[in-house]
């Protein structure tokens, strides 16, 4: 039966087969009040409010828990079920203590509003205890506050900890009235599974888990929502800024319920770390350098310096002489506008940003083997997958919110979860199987199961015949790379990659999900061709819950690339190099066009070295911190001619330029981010920008318009209209389109709802195509000199360059350094301790900092996270570039390891 007919109330509804009372009624309009119920939750009915009555029944049953049936009668609203509600009421607050009307939850509480609503007596309601409220497990950690007073023993905080989260932090102690919630044996919160999420403030009812940073800041009745997107990870989580109406603050942040793609689910960073916002170090006004000291210029100073340096090199030099950095920070309308500044106005296609720092490898191999190299499915179908492949991504840490879907489909859907890392990342404990390879080995672990694949016959061969080509030249690659000769290059035993195999090849459905750890490599395309290779001889792409999925690292790399930051593409992948494409933009930006592509990140940079590039101007990224070889690095931006920097703050590269400007931030500003899943999501301005900062699209119109090619836009919402106009696959996007929802590109009319999973019948570039890939050692291996292979990555607490992160105080008392993970035996050889001091070197420098010794890393592997300015990982990483891709190899290059004595 596929509808079940049910009445409420005298009304006659249609429910789905699974739904309870409370979900039918609750899609209807129906309001049955309830306390411990959170749809995100499985229902135990512990608070007894939903009380029903249903014909045929004895006694009222809770609504939360008790499943529709066809001809059901149910009545919500009866004489008895009331009076049974208001007694439920008046034995909670029985033991919840706290005015109301003084209490930080005033006009959001669920059970003030129940109160009210049943006129409960006004002796009910208890102040609270005299005393320090938070003497409990919570005391300590800046993030989140426990008043035991508030709390009604719900649940609702230790079951989303334990459903949702996966980390069971919480639990209950004490007996009868003393019961309390606490961390299991009363460990701090910090010293526990907890990871900060917030999951347990979003889902209390009352208020008795609460952010600390908010206390005092205002009610929630005093509090405007503003929905925008989180500018963290590329998961895009839609998050409502609650801004005190009187002081223009941000007090919290909240998502809510059933918002796409996080469905109310933050991690820490979307959380708590917006403290950057309001950060008295934000940039104000601009800065001018004169005499090797910045400063305080006004805006007509700056414009007009910038301008006529620009007009100045561009005359001397030649437009190729300048570079510029656009930003995956920054908005699509932002980079939209940067890339055509430097096209139209300066004459150059010298324009990238970091997405050639993460995943530049997977748009150049993901383009060749499907036509287009953004991630094929959604978010929500990793849920439905029967096999989840994740590889080189450690997503509970840099997409904690997509790892949700993963720990869901796992622990609900029985999906099987594969595991290649050379971390035993937190991930690996839900997995079928874990395996570790050798970093920078991918290619020969994945050529070894497709090795298996084709010789047990378990290939799809009506999908390959179908609907792909060059499937003869990958077979004669892979028929010699047997799972031995690969064990001989990963250290992973020859069977478990036959076990590998067999899971993904066997599954109904099966979903790569892959990060850097695949991509940032000077074999990085050939990794990202070897994993769409896999899914095309499986048969696993253009179906729902299947797909290669690349998560994108930041907020809008997904966006920057597509608008066209990047020096081979002008917005929409469109090639700078065809005629047609390039008439096509001449004539709507009314200018003579660049013909040939431009400058990578890496060889821009390089280019200040040899005299080609005089002028850089760099907006919202911070390379003197997060490219490769830093010393090489930062002698450039000292060496080059003349450098601008727009910014929020005063970052570690902004210290070298010669004028600084402030830009607003996410929080400041209205236009779009592009997610991951290809979703394109509203930005909106929350808050009041500080001192003079400005948009970035109208700091680049100005100075455009001063170089003589006018730019002048009203809004971001003018601009969007204008990407619509010359990118097909954002055709049909629009402020109005996507006010409640974003839309997923490709988009091409107003029509059209968006493409929820791409390649279905036919693949962009006509047939998927096979890429044989024969394995190549990284750039650089070990010696005698330098054993150890280190890697880089991401923190959970951290992100990128820490520019916004190590702002927030709760965010630095649980991450306040950088480390490197060695194995215990590989420390015990060398005499180092956990968290000593040690000495990590490479042919490019050296750092200082923590060893943390684990077993989760495999012996003669270190790992350094690249967050942190003392002891920066980037000192050591390598700058050889994957020759297709122009990606740097930060994830393999050789290192030494000493600790360091009392005498160094």
């Amino acid at each position: 039966m596929s509808e079940i007919t049910v009445t409420i109330n005298e009304r006659r509804l249609t429910g789905r087969p699974g739904q309870t009372i409370l979900e039918l009624a609750a899609d209807n309009g129906i309001d049955i009040p309830n306390l411990c119920h959170d749809p995100r939750l499985t229902p135990t009915g512990a608070c007894r409010l939903c009380l029903v009555e249903v014909e045929g029944q004895r006694a009222p049953v809770t609504a939360c828990t008790f499943g529709i049936a066809d001809g059901m009668v149910v009545r919500t609203e009866t004489e008895e079920i009331r009076r049974l509600r208001k007694t439920v009421l008046e034995l909670l607050f029985y033991e919840h203590r706290g005015v109301c009307t003084t209490c930080n939850e005033h006009g959001h509480c669920s059970l003030a509003k129940y109160a009210y609503e049943y006129q409960l007596d006004d002796g009910i309601f208890q102040a609270g205890r005299a005393g320090d409220r938070d003497e409990n497990c919570m005391t300590g950690n800046e993030a989140i506050g426990y008043d035991v007073d508030k709390c009604i023993r719900c649940g609702r905080c230790i079951k989303i900890c334990e459903e949702v989260q996966m980390d069971a932090a919480l639990t209950f102690k004490g007996r009868a009235a003393a019961v309390e919630v606490s961390t299991f044996f009363d460990i701090p919160l910090n010293e526990s599974t907890c990871e900060l999420c917030g999951q347990c403030i979003s889902t209390c009812p009352t208020g008795a888990l609460y952010e600390r940073k908010a206390e005092g800041k205002g009610q929630r009745k005093d509090l405007t929502r503003t929905r925008t997107t989180c500018p963290y990870c590329g998961v895009g989580c839609q998050i409502d800024l609650n801004v005190n109406t009187h002081t223009g603050e941000i007090v919290r942040v909240t998502s809510p319920v059933g918002v796409v793609p996080n469905n109310g689910n933050l991690c820490v960073k979307g959380k708590f770390a917006m403290d950057f916002v309001a950060d008295t170090r934000r940039l104000t006004t601009p800065l001018i350098k004169r005499s090797g000291k910045f400063q305080q210029a006004t805006w007509e100073e700056a414009i007009e310096l910038i301008a006529g340096r620009l007009r100045e090199i561009k005359a001397n030099h030649g437009p190729d002489s300048i570079a510029g950095l656009s930003s995956a920070k920054c908005t699509n309308e932002d980079n939209y506008v940067f890339q055509k500044f430097i096209r139209a106005a300066v004459g150059t296609n010298n324009v990238d940003h970091c997405a050639r720092l993460c995943h530049a490898s997977t748009v150049a191999g993901l383009a060749r083997a499907f036509g287009s190299g953004a991630m094929t499915n959604s978010i929500a179908e990793i849920r439905n997958a029967g096999c989840i492949f994740v590889i080189g991504s450690n997503t509970t840490e840099a997409h904690p919110v997509m790892a949700l879907d993963i720990k869901q489909a796992v622990a609900k859907n029985r999906a099987q979860l594969l595991v290649a890392d050379p971390r035993e990342i937190d991930l690996a404990r839900f997995a079928k199987l874990y395996v570790a390879q050798k970093p920078g080995t991918d290619v020969a672990l994945i050529n070894a199961m497709m090795n298996v694949i084709i010789a047990e016959d378990l290939h799809d061969k009506k999908f390959i015949n179908r609907r792909t080509e060059n499937f003869d030249a990958l077979a004669e690659v892979v028929k010699d790379f047997t799972p031995e000769k690969a064990e001989a290059i990963t250290t992973i035993p020859a069977e478990k990659i036959r076990q590998a195999a067999r899971i993904y090849a066997n599954a109904a459905s099966a979903s790569i999900v892959y990060s850097m750890g695949i991509t940032q490599h000077t074999t990085g395309t050939d990794n990202v061709l070897s994993l769409a290779n896999l899914a095309m001889l499986t048969g696993n792409i253009g179906a729902e819950s299947t797909g290669v999925n690349p998560l994108r690292g930041q907020n809008n790399v997904q966006g920057a690339c597509d608008l066209g930051a990047l020096p081979n593409v002008y917005p929409g992948y469109q090639s700078v190099e065809d005629e047609n494409i390039r008439a096509k933009f001449e004539e709507a930006w009314s200018a003579e066009l660049p013909q040939n592509k431009g400058l990578t990140v890496i060889e821009m940079l390089h280019a200040v070295e040899t005299g080609d590039i005089k002028a850089l101007y760099i907006m919202g990224e911070n390379p003197a911190l997060s490219d490769p070889n830093l010393n090489r690095t930062r002698k450039a931006l000292e060496a080059v001619d003349f450098l601008v920097v727009q910014d929020i703050f005063l970052s570690e590269t902004a210290q070298y330029a010669d004028v600084v400007l402030p830009a607003t931030c996410f929080a400041e500003k209205n236009g779009t981010f592009t997610n991951t899943e290809r979703r394109v999501q509203r930005v909106r301005r929350a808050v009041a920008p500080p001192g003079q900062a400005r948009e970035d699209w109208r700091i680049i119109s100005e100075i455009a318009t001063q170089m003589g090619y006018p730019m002048a836009y009203d809004s971001a919402g003018e601009i969007l209209d204008e990407i619509a106009s010359v990118s097909p696959i954002y055709g049909g996007i629009s402020f109005k389109r996507i006010d409640a929802v974003g839309l997923q590109w490709p988009c091409p009319d107003k029509n059209h709802p968006g493409t929820k999973f791409l390649h279905k019948d036919k693949f962009t570039r006509g047939k998927g195509k096979f890429h044989p890939v024969e394995f190549k050692d990284p750039a650089e291996l070990t010696s005698g000199k330098y054993p150890f292979v280190l890697s880089t990555g991401r923190l959970l607490y951290q992100f990128h360059t820490g520019t916004m992160t190590r702002k927030c105080s709760a965010i630095n008392q649980v991450s306040p350094a950088g480390f490197v993970e060695i194995h215990t035996e590989d420390a015990a050889s060398l005499g180092i301790e956990d968290g000593q001091k040690v000495e990590v070197a490479t042919k490019r420098g050296k750092v200082t900092t923590l060893a943390k010794v684990t077993d989760n890393i495999g012996k003669g592997w270190i790992f350094m996270p690249f967050h942190f300015q003392e002891g920066p990982a980037n000192m050591l990483t390598i700058d050889e570039l994957d020759p297709t891709a122009k990606i740097p190899e930060y994830k393999v290059c050789a290192a030494a390891v000493r600790k360091i004595s009392s005498a160094d």
